[in-house]
């Protein structure tokens, strides 16, 4: 038999198939003839599995002949059949074009493996009718992944392999993402071997010494779009395909790619490389689902939390890379999630703290304090990014939060005890979270829940932690960008260019009820005789803007009593530093100069410039501005008369001018009468602040209780009290306008002073009898003596006194009859 006959004998596909190869390789594909095959495939779909495995050993059998022409050609016709056939049996045809792929990839050659690796990408891309779940693409993951690794000494083809891995791992993801029933590509296994082959590519000399603040400026779109069109950039499609991994992550599978991610930057030490960190965790932050962003937040944290025992270099680039993604996750962050972020950075600060106050006490180098330190500032850094996006009823909550953090140890001595670190560190994160909050209205700003610790901590016996107080007093209080303007006290304010409004009836409220608390706690703070200038020019700060944002008509008494308490600390505390008590005297002054050109009060201004031109006249330049740390040049002496603030001229001033003066009257017999000397100040009041019945704290003992508190109808609704001395007479309204109400004051006073010490020292029989009403006043003795009067017939009888004591008494009528109602 001829070898024609022979070939007539073959099956048709197999004909159809070796008539597409031309005589000579170079020819290339016989285009009429594969239009042929391709009528048949189509025509006959049950044959494609046939086609394909033919052409398959056809392809072995040239590629063991070293004949790559041949072995182009077969892979363009089964590129051609791929695309052309749509079938339910075409995914027994793709298992042969997969063997023949595979094939390809396993050549030495580098033509042959691009090759392979362009035609699965052009599979990838076509969508199946029905799922292959019996495909495998265990193979093609881990030789795209090593051809990402190619080192080879010629550039050209190390670049062309390159591309080409990654454009197959680009088709493996999107062959198998979308499709539940292949291989589970977010498996560990997987992902240990696509994501470090992308970062290996994207590493980018670029990335070395960088400016981070290009990065940080970077638009979102910009950085997705960056290099899109450069195809022969290997770094470029490595960013590529990983942000389409990325954005194909669902909420179970974000953890599988931010785990691989962090592991290569350990183990090939790329966080000391800031700027490729931040690039890489932007392009995944801006890549991800905007439900899942908080995940890679919580997974950086994680990592730090695991990874404590690392240099603190290391940890604080973490932290910095942190800082730069947090704020993008913070639009997204709702209800406990945003305290959880909160309070795992918080916990990272505590840690960051114990361990340098261990190194410390066991004899560190200083390098490794400030290293720490770099570590907390970028803690704290990435702790205002987050809140700075948040909502301002967030960041309430976020200060409200941290105040709860804030360790309130009455045992702190100095700066190296753990719990003043903590306390100071805290203040520091607080602080920063009150610069990113835009004040409104006081009485949301600052309620009682959090005002009131916050006052606690500045009586801190550590000077640091009372300026942070005062620092973050300034962010809350500074509405109209004034605070700059009052670094330093200033006497003449006139050319200062200050921003201010009438304060608002809900800011007065607020002052009305929370302000005596406010400027004591600001005294007491005053009294530390450790108090550095910084701490006195915070103090006046916090002053000086309470004068221009939230003092009115209603509460600038408390102001002026303020500042007059200042001048009396000043005085009379003799554990003050001279330089302190001449410090004080100085923002005493300054202050008083300031309120009357804020409240253009004229009489008070003519006031305070003649006791400048005193001062300056006497050669008391120390208690003028600016504040010194020294005053070595003053000699210790007495103050010259003249130079300090007579309060009797005062507050004549304030009446000139229409102020209520009642508490600086109430103080007129403790004030200096311009000698230089201390006042008697025995007399004095404190800021007197009544809170209200939610606010009271738990009573401790007998001696915190005031009269007022046992009577029933101070508390009692829709009731009149009516005092024992009220008389509503002609006579009582005359003394009422004419005699002072001070008088009358003093004179209750006694009273419930008596009545109080009398009800805590006499015994309960005393009491008793105390309270017991004489007889006479008694109901069944006045009933008694009206029936006695009548007979039985209704007639008058002459009265009789009964004796009920006497058992042979006479007993009226009814009181026989109705027993009942005469029982004592």
């Amino acid at each position: 038999m001829c070898f024609s006959c022979f070939s007539q004998l073959r099956p048709r596909y197999k004909r159809l198939v070796d008539d597409i190869f031309p005589a000579l390789p170079q020819d290339g594909l016989i285009k009429s003839n594969m239009e042929k095959l391709m009528f048949y495939a189509v025509s006959s779909p049950e044959k494609l599995d046939r086609i394909g495995e033919y052409l398959y050993q056809r392809a072995s059998r040239d590629i063991s002949r070293k004949r790559e022409s041949y072995v182009k050609i077969a892979m363009e016709a089964m590129d051609q059949l791929l695309a052309a056939c749509h079938s339910q049996t075409l995914n027994l045809f793709v298992e042969s074009f997969l063997r023949m792929v595979q094939k390809l990839l396993e050549c030495s050659e580098p033509e042959l493996q691009i090759l392979a690796t362009q035609s699965f990408v052009r599979f990838a891309n076509i969508e199946e009718d029905t799922p292959s779940y019996h495909l495998r693409y265990d193979f093609f993951i881990e030789k795209f992944s090593s051809m990402c690794h190619n080192n080879s000494n010629d550039p050209s083809i190390r670049e062309g392999i390159r591309l080409a891995g990654i454009k197959g791992l680009q088709g493996v993801i999107r062959k198998t993402v979308s499709d539940d029933l292949v291989e589970n590509i977010w498996e560990p296994v997987h992902m240990d071997k696509i994501i470090p082959s992308l970062l290996y590519n994207m590493q980018n000399p670029r990335y070395k010494g960088e400016d981070e603040i290009l990065m940080d400026n970077a638009d979102p779109n910009e950085l997705l779009n960056c290099n899109e069109t450069e195809e022969k950039d290997p770094a470029a499609l490595a960013e590529s395909c990983f942000r389409e991994l990325v954005g194909r992550a669902s909420f179970g599978h974000v953890k599988s790619v931010i785990r691989p991610v962090l592991r290569h930057f350990d183990l090939h030490k790329l966080w000391t490389s800031k700027s490729f960190a931040i690039h890489c965790f932007r392009l995944i932050m801006f890549s991800i689902q905007s439900q899942y962003l908080y995940t890679v937040v919580e997974s950086l944290m994680v990592h730090l939390d695991e990874n404590t025992k690392l240099p603190s270099k290391v940890r604080t680039n973490v932290a910095d890379v942190l800082s730069k993604i947090i704020a993008i996750a913070a639009g997204e962050s709702i209800g406990p999630t945003v305290l959880e972020i909160i309070n795992s950075l918080l916990t990272h600060l505590r840690t960051s703290v114990t361990r340098q106050s261990s190194h410390s006490m066991n004899g560190g180098c200083d390098a490794i304090d400030e290293d720490e330190k770099n570590y907390q500032e970028a803690l704290i850094l990435a702790l205002g990014e987050f809140a700075a996006h948040l909502p301002d009823y967030q960041k309430i909550e976020i200060m409200m939060f941290i105040m709860s953090k804030i360790v309130q140890s009455k045992t702190i001595k100095d700066f190296n005890n753990i719990d003043n670190r903590i306390q100071h560190i805290c203040l520091k994160s607080l602080l920063m979270v009150c610069s990113k909050y835009s004040s409104i209205h006081m009485t949301a700003t600052l309620p009682q829940s959090f005002l009131d610790p916050l006052l606690r901590c500045s009586h801190a016996t550590d000077p640091q932690i009372r300026l942070l107080v005062q620092q973050v007093l300034h962010t809350l209080f500074d509405r109209h960008g004034n605070g700059a303007k009052f670094s330093k006290p200033l006497l003449d304010y006139t050319f200062s260019g200050l921003i201010y409004e009438k304060c608002s009836r809900s800011d007065t409220i607020f002052m009305s009820k929370n302000g005596p608390e406010i400027y004591t706690s600001l005294c007491e703070s005053l009294e530390h005789n450790n108090n550095t200038i910084d701490n006195v020019e915070a103090i006046y700060k916090t002053m000086a803007l309470l004068c221009v944002e939230l003092t009115s008509e209603e509460t600038i008494g408390d102001f002026f009593h303020a500042v007059i308490n200042i001048q009396d600390l000043a005085l009379t505390n003799d554990s003050l530093p001279r330089v302190l008590k001449y410090q004080l005297h100085t923002i005493v002054i300054c202050l008083l100069s300031l309120v009357g050109y804020v409240h253009a009060l004229l009489p008070l201004r003519e006031f305070v410039n003649t006791i400048i031109d005193t001062r300056k006249e006497a050669k008391a330049l120390h208690l003028l501005p600016e504040l010194c740390i020294h005053y070595e040049i003053v000699p210790e002496r007495a103050l010259p008369t003249g130079v300090l603030v007579d309060q009797a001229l005062l507050v004549e001033c304030l009446n000139q001018a229409g102020i209520d003066i009642t508490r600086l009257v109430a103080m007129e017999n403790g004030t200096v009468s311009g000698g230089g000397g201390a006042a008697a100040l025995s007399k004095h009041l404190p800021l007197a602040h009544r809170h209200s019945w939610v606010e009271n704290p738990p009573i401790s003992s007998l001696s915190d209780v005031s009269f007022h508190d046992f009577s029933s109808s101070s508390s009692s609704p829709c009731f009149e009290r009516r005092f024992p001395a009220e008389d509503l007479t002609f006579e009582a309204m005359k003394r009422a306008f004419t005699e002072s109400a001070e008088k009358e004051r003093e004179q209750e006073a006694v009273r419930s002073a008596q009545i109080f010490e009398q009800y805590k020292s006499l015994s309960f029989v005393d009491l008793m009898n105390l309270c017991s009403r004489n007889e006479e006043e008694t109901i069944p003795y006045k009933l008694g003596e009206i029936f006695t009067k009548l007979n039985a017939d209704g007639s008058v009888r002459t009265p009789v006194k009964v004796d009920y004591e006497q058992k042979d008494c006479y007993k009226p009528m009814l009181e026989s009859l109705f027993p009942e109602c005469f029982v004592y």
